[in-house]
C-alpha cells in the first residue's frame, strides 16, 4: 500500500471538470440544461461513455437486472465493499449537476487512487442507479428501490411512461438489462455526493453539508369532478366548476401546511384539466400533491386532516373528490458514524461544514435500508435545481469531491464503522 498521507491526497479537479463537461454535452437543451430521461437514447449514450470510463480505470463492470451500473476496484481483502455513486438521469428540463456529480466524482476517486498507487483494505464500487428522478417512470428511485427489494420486479418492469412504453421494454431496448445476481449486496457503507438543491448552504456560506437524514414524503393524486358547460350561458350560481373548486382546495392546502409545522412543505406540481377549452367550464381536474416533513408523525397527521377537510370543501363546492395514494416513504436517518466521518473529512480539508437534513429524496434513501449510509451536500447557486439554470460552482464541486475522497479512503480502510462514533441517532 502506498505510504501517502491523507492530507496530501486530492482529486484532479481539471480531469473531473472535463468529465462533467462531456456529460453536459449529452441530452443538451436550451439554457445550459439537460434532458436525459431514464432509458432513453440519451441515457444510453451517457451510459456507454461511463462504461468506457470505468473500463479505462481498470474497474470490473457489471449491470444488474434494473440497469444499475457498477464498477469495482478490488481491495487487499474480500471484505464487503464501500459503495459510492448516485445517478446520471435527469429531469425533462434538468440541470448538469443533479446526481451527475455524485457519479462522476466517484469515478474521479478511483482515478485518483490509481494515480497515487493507493490500495485500500476494502474493495470500492462506484454505481450509477437507474431512474432516480422518476421523471419518465414513476415512482422515482426505481433502480435503488429494486436493488434493495423495496419494489418487486413485476412492479418495476411494468411501470409505463406517458407513451405507454414499459420500463422492461426500454431497458432491453438500450441494452442495459443485466443479471439479478449483479445486484448490490453486502455493502460496508454507502456515500452519495449531491448538490443540495436548496438555498441553505449558500445563504449560510458553508461549503459542505453532512447529511443526517432525508425527510419522509407522500405523493397523492387528487381527482375533482364537476359539470362542464358553455362559459357564456351558464350562470355562476348554477355552476359545478371543477377548476374553481380545485383553486379553493389548493389555497386550503397551503394554509394548512403553513400552520402545521415550519418543516412542512407541500407542492402541487402537475395538473390536467378537461376539457381544457377557453370557453368551456372545466369538468374534471387531476392534480398531484407532494407532502414532506422530517417528522413522519407530523406529515401523517397533516394528511389525515387534509383528507377530511378537502372532502368537506368539495361538498360545499358541489364537486366529487377522489384521492389516490401514489407513493410514500418514511423519514430516513443516516449512520451517525459516517456523518461524523464526513464532518471530520471536511474539517481536515479546512472547509466549513453543517449537519443538515435533506428535503429531497435520493438513492441513499433505499440503500440506507441495507447498509450504513451518508450523503455529502455542496451548495446550489440560488437554491435552484430541476431547472436548466441549476448551478454549482467549480470550487464547491472540488471541495465536495475531496471530502468524498477522504471519507471513502478512511472507511475503506476501517473494519468497523461503529468504532467511529458512539453517538445515538439524532432526534428530529
Amino acid at each position: 500500500m502506498a505510504k501517502i498521507k491523507k492530507q496530501n491526497v486530492r482529486i484532479n479537479f481539471e480531469r473531473l471538470k472535463r468529465t462533467i463537461i462531456k456529460s453536459s454535452q449529452i441530452g443538451t437543451i436550451p439554457g445550459d440544461g439537460l434532458c436525459r430521461l431514464a432509458l432513453t437514447e440519451e441515457d444510453k449514450i451517457m451510459r456507454d461513455i461511463f462504461m468506457e470510463w470505468m473500463d479505462e480505470a481498470g474497474l470490473k463492470v457489471k449491470i444488474d437486472d434494473y440497469g444499475n451500473m457498477y464498477g469495482r476496484r478490488e481491495g487487499l481483502s474480500d471484505l464487503p465493499p464501500v459503495l459510492v455513486g448516485s445517478h446520471l438521469d435527469t429531469q425533462p428540463n434538468g440541470g448538469r449537476f443533479d446526481g451527475i456529480i455524485g457519479v462522476l466524482a466517484a469515478l474521479e476517486i478511483i482515478r485518483t487512487l490509481n494515480d497515487n498507487n493507493i490500495e485500500t483494505l476494502r474493495p470500492i464500487e462506484i454505481v450509477n442507479f437507474t431512474n432516480e428522478e422518476g421523471a419518465r417512470f414513476e415512482p422515482p428511485l426505481l433502480g435503488s428501490g429494486g436493488a434493495t427489494e423495496t419494489f418487486d420486479k413485476d412492479f418495476i418492469y411494468n411501470r409505463k411512461d406517458r407513451e405507454g412504453k414499459t420500463f422492461e421494454e426500454e431497458l432491453s431496448k438500450i441494452g442495459y438489462k443485466g443479471e439479478m445476481s449483479n445486484r448490490v449486496k453486502d455493502v460496508h457503507a454507502f456515500f452519495e455526493l449531491h448538490i443540495e438543491q436548496g438555498p441553505v448552504l449558500e445563504n449560510e456560506q458553508i461549503s459542505i453539508g453532512a447529511v443526517e437524514g432525508i425527510q419522509g414524503m407522500t405523493w397523492l393524486e387528487l381527482k375533482v369532478t364537476g359539470e362542464s358547460g358553455h362559459a357564456g350561458p351558464t350562470p355562476m350560481s348554477l355552476r359545478c366548476d371543477a377548476l374553481m373548486a380545485v383553486s379553493k382546495l389548493i389555497v386550503h392546502i397551503e394554509k394548512k401546511a403553513k400552520c402545521s409545522d415550519a418543516d412542512t412543505s407541500v407542492t402541487v406540481g402537475r395538473m390536467s384539466i378537461s376539457p381544457n377549452v377557453v370557453n368551456s367550464i372545466p369538468k374534471e381536474v387531476i392534480f398531484s400533491l407532494d407532502i414532506r416533513n422530517k417528522d413522519d408523525a407530523v406529515r401523517e397527521l397533516l394528511i389525515e386532516d387534509l383528507r377530511k377537510e378537502l372532502q368537506e370543501i368539495s361538498k360545499v363546492e358541489k364537486v366529487k373528490l377522489e384521492i389516490k395514494d401514489l407513493w410514500e416513504v418514511k423519514a430516513s436517518y443516516f449512520h451517525p458514524g459516517l456523518v461524523k466521518q464526513v464532518v471530520s473529512s471536511a474539517k481536515e480539508c479546512g472547509y466549513s461544514v453543517k449537519r443538515m437534513v435533506s428535503g429531497a429524496g435520493h438513492d441513499s434513501k433505499y440503500i440506507n435500508q441495507i447498509a450504513p449510509t451518508c450523503m455529502i451536500f455542496v451548495p446550489s447557486v440560488g437554491g435552484r435545481s430541476h431547472v436548466e439554470t441549476e448551478l454549482t460552482l467549480d470550487a464547491d464541486i472540488e471541495k465536495g469531491a475531496n471530502v468524498l475522497l477522504l471519507s471513502v479512503l478512511e472507511i475503506s480502510n476501517n473494519k468497523k464503522i461503529d468504532e467511529l462514533n458512539k453517538e445515538s441517532l439524532p432526534s428530529y
